[in-house]
């Protein structure tokens, strides 16, 4: 129950954050807002560090395979595709695209076992699931 609660707050923020982005560049530019996305979540993430864990900074040098290390720069990839998503589609079907592609890329990491994922048959559940999201977006889109 609380890993269900946890993902809503998520993809609540997640939203929220889209749009409070999308509202910065109109101010200032696409790049300005994102570095001060990464700048303040560095700073969040000090400041919960030093309360919480104080786990040596080396310890990141033993992670393996090194390209895990690139989440940070896929986070601004996030934050920029977010933020001119948001603004060339509005929120609503944004963050409904957004969904769908993370839904079907998720579904085809643990289809395949990418990156240390424990391989997972295929259930066509699952893939009627997603052609019923896809179908949604289509009819949400649509015009009336």
């Amino acid at each position: 129950m609380i890993g269900l609660l946890i993902a809503i707050l998520s993809g609540a923020c997640m939203s929220i954050q889209g749009v409070f982005n999308t509202q910065v560049t109109k101010d200032s530019s696409i790049w300005v807002a994102n570095a001060f996305v990464q700048f303040t979540a560095l700073l969040v993430c000090l400041a919960a560090w030093y309360i919480t864990d104080k786990t040596s900074f080396a310890t990141i040098g033993k992670v393996e395979p090194k390209y895990m290390l690139l989440g940070g720069a896929i986070g601004a990839v996030i934050t920029y595709t977010v933020i001119k998503s948001m603004e060339l589609l509005g929120p609503a079907k944004a963050v409904m695209i957004i969904v769908i592609a993370q839904l079907l890329i998720a579904y085809l990491i643990e289809l395949f076992g990418l990156f240390g994922v424990t391989k997972q048959p295929l259930e066509w559940k699952k893939v009627l699931g997603m052609a019923v999201a896809i179908a949604g977006i289509i009819l949400f889109k649509s015009k009336s």
